[in-house]
């Protein structure tokens, strides 16, 4: 039986602000092998953050894209964390678990295949421990062309039989879907095209035992000490 794997989504960000590196040094040290994180590409650098707007998770306003890499810098991501840009996490992470990159902003395929490249030649990192995943399926086609041993992810929202078929087609290893869409047969779709299933969000006792009875592959959850297999 493969391993039923865990994301520290967005980091512990049941506990600390999230996609800071206080939540993902957190994950790390309650015993998360994966951690789930977000991405958007400002000034040539691509900054840690989930929502297209600053408002809900920074003392910032406005939109991510629209504001300088200094100003991002700037802002607290709560307790005093900054935004963290992605080779930070490459930094604190290294060798001690994988790491799930969601491209949330245009053009971050080619920068993120550029930093996984450059954290697999520099560091003791290697393909396998990385994930890349978006709504944005252009993005990920557009990764596969330049890295293609990355391993994808296509997520997916609604009914996503079509979607599933276009994972399928594009060569994803996983796809990535909402706890309210998953039932047995959506379990078995995937599985018969060869595709890995990962559930967002799973933050009980009793969903990850109904995930898991149902034969998913892993879960994302914001509280890896609760859901830590």
């Amino acid at each position: 039986m493969s391993e039923f794997i865990l994301f520290a989504h967005r980091g512990a960000s049941g506990y600390e602000p999230e996609n800071t590196l206080s939540a993902f040094e957190l994950a790390l040290a309650m015993g998360a092998r994966w951690i789930e994180l977000d991405v958007y590409a400002v000034d040539g650098e691509l900054v840690v953050i989930h929502d297209d707007r600053l408002e809900r998770t920074t003392n910032g306003t406005g939109f991510v894209m629209e504001k300088s890499l200094s100003y991002l810098r700037a802002l607290d991501a709560g307790k005093g964390q900054k935004i963290p840009l992605l080779r930070e996490v490459f930094d604190l992470v290294s060798d001690r678990a994988g790491i799930n990159i969601e491209l949330k902003g245009p053009e971050t395929a080619t920068p993120a295949s550029a930093l996984i490249a450059a954290a697999i030649k520099e560091r003791r990192m290697k393909a396998e421990q990385f994930i890349v995943s978006s709504f944005n399926h252009k993005e990920l086609q557009r990764l596969k062309t330049i890295h293609p041993e990355i391993r994808l992810g296509a997520l997916v929202s609604g009914v996503p039989w079509r979607n599933v078929r276009f994972a399928e087609k594009m060569g994803a290893y996983a796809v990535h879907a909402g706890m309210n869409i998953v039932n047995r047969r959506f379990v078995a779709n995937a599985h018969r095209r060869g595709l890995k299933l990962f559930v967002y969000t799973v933050n009980t006792g009793e969903d990850l035992e109904r995930m898991q009875d149902m034969g998913v592959d892993g879960v994302f959850t914001n509280y890896p000490d609760l859901c830590l297999i």
